[in-house]
């Protein structure tokens, strides 16, 4: 009798630890997935909240600034960058019409010599 509690016990104790073991194993998966899915998803989050808060941040400053009498600073990178865009675009232009110009000149020098007269003198002794 004593053998069989004996048997009992020890298969109720492993059937105990399969039983934690499976548990515990569940749990970790689980764990991992909804961390994996929560670390994303409050990524996602931080992210759209720090947009939101500098541009809180930003225009917070602009109405103090505006409050205490300050003008708005110019944009002085954005007019570099529109004066840089209005030399390119002259300097192409200059270089079209030049090439135009010497186009037009080349053609009338042709038309020129396609028409012209001759003349030559002619010497009569008299």
């Amino acid at each position: 009798m004593f053998s069989r509690k004996n048997r009992a016990e020890k298969t109720a104790e492993e059937a105990w630890e399969h039983l934690q073991s499976a548990w515990a194993t569940a749990g970790d998966n689980a764990g991992r997935a909804a961390g994996r899915r929560s670390r994303k998803l409050a990524g996602r989050a931080g992210d759209r909240v720090t947009s939101v808060t500098d541009e809180a941040w930003t225009r917070a400053n602009a109405a103090a600034s505006a409050l205490a009498g300050h003008r708005p600073a110019r944009p002085w990178g954005l007019i570099v960058a529109i004066g840089l865009a209005g030399v390119a675009a002259g300097w192409a232009a200059a270089g079209a019409a030049r090439a135009a110009l010497e186009r037009q000149a080349e053609n009338e020098e042709i038309e020129l010599a396609e028409t012209a007269v001759v003349v030559t003198p002619t010497y009569d002794q008299r």
